[in-house]
């Protein structure tokens, strides 16, 4: 009997250690093949999200243009100062992106930004499409496009430009046939012959005072070709710089009695005022002759010029071939608008008691 117990008890010593050992391996197969909830947080915070960073800092989607199909485009849209002329290639450009698929609320987003004159602004708004990632640019004027240009240096960001009048003395491309880097557009510029020829036609004077702001490179250029030209048609220029938009009333006061009409040049802040110019004109019997179509709309007598919204259209098809990756902007001119049309202001006119010439009222392509 007490040889059976003690063998009874080998036995159940036995069955305890092989039961300890199978719980233990157990517990170590679950261990192994179980991760804690802490360890699968840890991996999903360092697991890769898809994107990466260029070596300009910002986020590349890692093949394709977008990461996906359904993320928008994001364009931003920088605009020196508001005026007719520069809110019409705003609105043209954005049409001509509908018009080729490319809709807002769907495929694309717009940041539209306004610098209201200010060059520091106009930098800082351009740094922040670049921390955006957006994946175009559209400066609209010279000081805007300069301050996009300083922005995206080192980046690979495609931006466009409109309402430039000269961007290769702005320093924004090399050549207009062969721009280089990823600046390209549509210049604005007017045909200024063309539009003093139509000061003899007004009036017999030949004093013709030109208000320009002297900090705006693309107005200085248009001052000198006018004054080139107008010593051809054997006008004289006066001309007075101003810095700002408060100073243009007081521009335009300081013209009477020493010009027998004015022209305004497409510059930027003498536009964005042009209501001043025309008061004191008005009054004083004097033609305003402008450098744009939308400024005879606001009362100017008439220019030979562009359209201000066509010409923000053509720069959205050049946007559409390259967001379709058609072009890259490097190798695309700068286009410029060859539909010129003559604005006749009729209202103004008489309003300013000046008899326009019937054959330029029944040449105009626009008359108001």
């Amino acid at each position: 009997m007490e040889r059976s117990g003690q063998h009874r008890g080998r036995l159940l010593l036995m069955v305890v250690l092989v039961l300890m050992l199978i719980v233990a391996g157990c517990g170590t197969q679950t261990a192994n093949n179980e991760p804690s909830s802490s360890t699968t947080n840890s991996l999903q915070d360092t697991e890769p999200s898809g994107e990466t960073n260029g070596a300009d800092g910002h986020e590349e989607a890692p093949s394709g243009d977008r990461p996906s199909d359904s993320t928008p485009l994001k364009i931003g849209i920088t605009q020196i100062i508001s005026h007719p002329a520069l809110d019409s290639a705003k609105e043209g450009f954005i049409a001509a992106l509908k018009d080729n698929g490319y809709e807002e609320g769907k495929n694309v987003s717009y940041e539209i930004q306004n610098a209201e004159g200010s060059q520091d602004t106009a930098l800082q708004i351009a740094n922040k499409f670049v921390t955006s990632n957006v994946d175009l640019i559209l400066a609209i004027a010279t000081q805007s496009a300069q301050a996009v240009q300083t922005a995206t240096e080192g980046t690979s960001i495609p931006v466009l430009f409109t309402a430039v009048t000269d961007p290769v003395t702005a320093g924004l491309v090399n050549t207009l046939e062969a721009p280089g880097g990823h600046m390209t557009g549509t210049t604005d510029m007017n045909p200024i012959r063309e539009q003093l020829e139509l000061i003899p036609s007004l009036t017999d004077g030949k004093r013709v005072g030109i208000i320009y702001n002297s900090g705006e490179s693309n107005s200085e250029i248009q001052v000198e070709i006018a004054k080139k030209e107008a010593k051809d048609l054997g006008l004289s220029i006066v001309e007075r710089a101003i810095t700002n938009t408060s100073e243009v009333k007081q521009a335009a006061d300081a013209l009477v009695g020493k010009v027998d009409a004015i022209y305004v040049p497409t510059d930027n802040t003498v536009v964005s005022a042009l209501q001043s110019v025309l008061s004191v004109a008005e009054a004083n019997h004097i033609p305003v002759i402008a450098g744009e179509g939308e400024s005879v709309k606001e009362g100017a007598l008439l220019t030979y010029g562009i359209d201000y919204y066509k010409l923000g259209y053509q720069t959205g098809e050049m946007a559409v071939r390259i967001l379709k990756g058609e072009a890259k902007p490097d190798a695309m001119p700068v286009e410029s608008q060859k539909d010129l049309k003559l604005y006749v202001n009729v209202t103004a006119a008489k309003k300013a008691g000046i008899v326009l010439p019937q054959d330029l009222i029944d040449r105009a392509d626009v008359t108001y």
